[in-house]
């Protein structure tokens, strides 16, 4: 399969659905050979998605495809992930960090348990993750590395506050992404000479995925963005210059538009919008 990423290997995590599915199965279009990571790997009655639906899905359309069972916040686990996808592909090249938790309770009574496991998955997770992975960039001469973010990173407007900052709880979860973002910046200027990108990726707006509905985390009247955007907008990020398109704090549509680049199906086809 020819594309922009031809002869790439790429980490996907929580790659079961939403998000990382979509931007596993955009990167496998594009040619990349595709280690997808995640806790479910059998459907749930739960939550929609599973690695093993993934991989079918990504093969059917003559995708390479590696599932890989892992809980991210164990770090026996994480560097199974790596080690797993060399011997399996021979090479790490693209990183994405996606996959995250979020509890919405506030920041005043949030419990130590829960603050310490979002930021052991939402932070330190991709962290560990990226530094694992950069000796097998440098050995390929370059790679990126792409940290999912979230808007709520930027502190509300205030006083007075709106009712989504005084009542929605997302404090703890948008710390850990404001502590993600500018990790991000740190690594890229520090990766800069190995020609390895290190960017935060955000959605501008809420992306209505089949879990994200089925939890009810986002408003009815909320701006909502297709999953390609996401997806076209990590590769965008994994496929520029990494000399040039690295240390981006950046959002989908704000840097497709900024790129000039129009999105695609997940399939690599045309992408009409709803």
């Amino acid at each position: 399969m020819q594309g922009s990423l031809a002869g790439k290997v790429a980490i996907v995590t929580g790659a079961s659905r939403g998000i990382g599915l979509a931007i596993a199965e955009r990167f496998a279009a594009e040619g990349a050979a595709v280690a997808i990571v995640a806790r479910t790997v059998e459907p749930r009655a739960d939550l929609p998605g599973s690695l093993g639906e993934s991989v079918k899905r990504i093969e059917s359309r003559g995708g390479r495809c590696l599932a890989i069972p892992a809980d991210l916040t164990d770090a026996r686990s994480r560097a199974k992930i790596v080690e797993t996808t060399r011997e399996a592909f021979g090479a790490v090249d693209i990183l994405v960090n996606n996959a995250a938790r979020a509890f919405y309770e506030p920041a005043q009574t949030i419990s130590e348990k829960r603050l310490r496991l979002s930021f052991e998955l939402n932070f330190l997770a991709p962290i560990d993750l990226t530094q694992r992975a950069v000796p097998l960039m440098r050995e390929r001469g370059g790679g990126a590395v792409v940290n999912l973010s979230s808007a709520t990173s930027r502190s509300p407007a205030g006083p007075p506050y709106d009712d989504f900052a005084r009542t929605r709880g997302v404090g703890t979860y948008a710390a850990s992404k404001a502590a993600l973002e500018r990790m991000t910046t740190a690594l890229a200027a520090e990766l800069y000479a190995d020609g390895i990108s290190v960017n935060s990726l955000a959605p501008v707006g809420a992306v209505r995925t089949e879990a994200a509905e089925q939890l009810g985390v986002i408003p009815p009247e909320a701006d909502a963005e297709p999953v390609e955007d996401m997806a076209e907008a990590a590769l965008a990020l994994c496929s520029g210059d990494p000399l040039q398109l690295t240390g981006r704090i950046t959002y989908s549509g704000l840097l497709l538009e900024e790129l000039g680049i129009r999105t695609r199906g997940l399939d690599g086809g045309p992408f009409k919008r709803a």
